[in-house]
């Protein structure tokens, strides 16, 4: 096959690029990426010269490079993980959210649909289901009720696909995700941002109470969830993909803090965020049953590696950190 994956300098996108040319010697995968802040092509340095790997600097929302590269290259599957995804960004500055998320996503349905593409696989995210109580889980059957600007744009995102497939009976199918740990993550999110801060001396900021609960994945155990869902989802399909691991704010912070050898004097705890959804969980029934896939690590397996690996690659950090600087 040959798969165009969207967002792929990014650090789910990078694990999945790599996942796929480690797992299929005659797959080819061309990687579009507008390399805004998020993304980074160093993620790829391993793969970089792989025969069966391209890299195209440019952006979903350009309609006609989406088109050229579709039709041009005789893709066979597009995989969408290209999106603004970080909340906080979206609540100060929601407008490149709808364009990328949203538009983007348009465009590359469409030329998917002109070109008949085999499969159109859009990567969401359980933040479109809103936000549980102490009990309960998100199906896939749950109703959509985002609440930051962000999963707003991803849930419009996923109707789309959906009338896409009721409309035009496009071959998609659309996974949603728990929140994901692991290498290459850009260091706004909170396990490589409270490592990066504990290692230059920095307290670390705790929302609220530090209560909210999330569900975690360890990324490439998402990336085989969506290879996967990819071969042997049924079209027009949507799959939840969580790891059954629900952890406090609080609960990851003490875990970083003691893999760290630092104390709990390392917290500070600051006002909560804007519209602070309290609880995710991911009900995994569905993937497992109808798909056979299940995590193959453990949580305590997960963030032991993804710590030692942040840990053994500092420079990759702060180069990250210097872009980030050159950037304002």
């Amino acid at each position: 096959m040959k798969l165009l994956v969207t967002g792929g300098a990014g650090f789910i996108g990078s694990c999945f690029v790599r996942h796929i040319l480690n797992k299929y010697n005659d797959y080819k995968v061309i990687n579009l990426d507008a390399l805004t802040y998020a993304g980074n092509i160093e993620n790829l340095d391993d793969v970089k010269d792989n025969s069966n790997y391209k890299f195209v600097h440019g952006n979903i929302c350009d309609k006609k490079l989406v088109r050229e590269l579709i039709n041009g290259e005789k893709v066979d599957a597009v995989i969408n993980f290209a999106a603004e995804s970080h909340v906080d960004r979206s609540i100060t500055g929601p407008e490149i959210f709808i364009e990328t998320n949203v538009q983007g996503t348009l465009n590359l349905l469409q030329a998917s649909k002109e070109a008949n593409i085999e499969r159109f696989l859009q990567v969401s995210t359980d933040e479109v289901y809103g936000t549980l109580g102490k009990d309960g889980y998100f199906y896939e059957t749950t109703p959509l009720a985002p609440n930051s600007p962000y999963s707003a744009s991803k849930a419009s995102a996923d109707l789309l696909v959906r009338a896409y497939y009721e409309t035009y009976k496009m071959p998609v199918l659309n996974t949603r995700c728990s929140n994901n740990y692991g290498p290459y993550q850009y260091p706004e999110k909170l396990i490589p941002f409270f490592i990066s801060q504990l290692l230059k001396g920095e307290k670390v900021p705790v929302y609220g109470d530090g209560l909210n609960v999330r569900d975690w994945l360890y990324v490439y155990d998402h990336c085989s969830a969506i290879d996967t869902v990819l071969h042997k989802g049924k079209v027009g399909e949507i799959y939840n993909i969580g790891g059954h691991n629900e952890k406090t704010n609080m609960e990851i912070t003490k875990i970083i803090l003691e893999a760290m050898g630092k104390d709990e004097s390392s917290i500070r705890f600051v006002e909560d965020r804007l519209g602070h959804d309290r609880r995710y969980a991911i009900d995994n029934h569905k993937i497992q049953t109808e798909l056979g896939w299940e995590p193959s690590l453990t949580f305590e397996e997960g963030i032991k590696l993804t710590i030692d690996w942040y840990l053994n690659n500092q420079e990759w950090i702060k180069s990250i950190e210097a872009k980030k600087a050159g950037l304002k």
